[in-house]
């Protein structure tokens, strides 16, 4: 079974990002949408632990969420898909179950 994790909080407030990085099975693919796009920057105390966790998982953000908070795709942590909201969609519909983390 495919899991899309979805994650809206910011990993530098809350622990949900770790949680699901930690819990999350090899070839799940996470989102991170609201606040959770922090967690797909470069140059932040996280940049490390989502490289390390995109070996096994697929890494998305989505990219109006970014774009809301002020950064553009230049700030993203190579290897993590930039996605728009029909992206989310087809996202959504290629996995089985869709697990938020909040």
């Amino acid at each position: 079974m495919s899991i899309l994790h979805t994650v809206n909080k910011s990993p530098f407030e809350k622990s949900s990002l770790d949680s699901c990085l930690k819990l999350a099975k090899a070839g799940s693919g996470v989102l991170l949408i609201e606040d959770g796009v922090y967690g797909a920057l470069k140059g932040t105390a996280r940049e490390a632990q989502i490289k390390e966790a995109a070996q096994n998982l697929k890494l998305y953000v989505l990219g109006p969420d970014l774009n809301a908070r002020g950064m553009t795709g230049e700030r993203v942590i190579d290897g993590i898909e930039i996605v728009d909201y029909a992206g989310f969609v087809d996202l959504a519909a290629d996995h089985d179950k869709v697990n938020a983390w909040l």
